[in-house]
């Protein structure tokens, strides 16, 4: 037998734990010296701590703990459990990695404010371009909402135009619409340009029309970053006597494993005020 304390070391636990574990019944010592009212546990019983252990992570109360050990659920039933508690982790630990992206992307806006790096910024004409493209709509034109559609529909995209046997004649064109739903909802345009036909049905092929005039600036880094680059074309676009007629274009330029190497042209349509 053990100690209390031993056990609480090979256990990987506080000694106040198992005092609060024996008092609500969870735990109780294999034996309590009568004289010196020493607790003393065994080795086995460390299966059923590391099961409290356990579902005490898993969100539960120690009531629900105890009622659930009661029912003497199974190392199969408790490992089903840890994995779906698992990946609900994961699932929170990767949206607040997506949320300090866009929060980071948003201080590094505020903090470029009164900055105007006039020559970053480039107006010219944009000539008619075929493209396949695949479409899905966005919740919002914030980039969280659009990363996860985009994303997919460029993995089908290239997985269809492999299928065809097709290669990109050029990059790749992201562009977006406001939804027919309405309610700020977009229409994500996931393309690439092509020049060979492709067979009924594998793709949609559409013809972008030419751009009079557009004001474009290239964007370096992650696509999830790109809210002060689009914000340093806005204020040139304003303090220059231009306005945008619709959403920037976004023209995959490099596009390697690692996406903080990315290079984007972004590319917004505009007229003279």
């Amino acid at each position: 037998m053990f100690t209390i304390g031993d056990f609480a070391r090979h256990g990987r636990v506080s000694v106040r734990m198992l005092r609060h574990y024996d008092a609500t019944g969870l735990l109780r010592p294999a034996h309590v010296d009568p004289a010196s009212g020493y607790r003393y546990y065994t080795a086995a019983q460390l299966a059923r701590l590391n099961r409290v252990i356990a579902l005490k992570d898993l969100g539960l109360t120690l009531k629900q703990v105890g009622e659930i050990l009661d029912e003497k659920v199974s190392s199969k039933e408790l490992r089903a459990m840890l994995r779906l508690r698992r990946a609900e982790l994961e699932a929170a630990m990767t949206a607040a990695a997506d949320r300090l992206v866009q929060v980071e992307a948003r201080l590094r806006a505020i903090e470029s404010e009164g900055h105007m790096p006039e020559n970053d910024v480039v107006i010219k004409s944009l000539p008619a371009v075929r493209v396949a493209e695949l479409t899905a709509v966005a919740a919002s034109f914030q980039p969280e909402d659009i990363g996860p559609v985009i994303g997919p529909l460029y993995d089908e995209l290239f997985r269809r135009l492999d299928e065809a046997g097709v290669k990109p004649s050029g990059p790749g064109v992201a562009y977006y619409e406001d939804a027919p739903e309405g309610e700020g909802r977009i229409t994500v345009h996931a393309a690439v340009q092509v020049s060979a036909p492709l067979r009924d049905g594998a793709l949609r092929i559409v013809d972008l029309p030419p751009v009079g005039t557009a004001a474009t600036v290239m964007h370096r880094g992650s696509m999830d970053t790109v809210l002060p680059t689009a914000q340093t074309l806005a204020r040139w676009i304003d303090a220059n006597g231009y306005r945008s007629t619709g959403y920037p274009r976004e023209v995959n330029l490099e596009c390697p494993e690692n996406r903080d190497d990315w290079v984007t042209e972004l590319q917004a349509p505009v007229t003279r005020s």
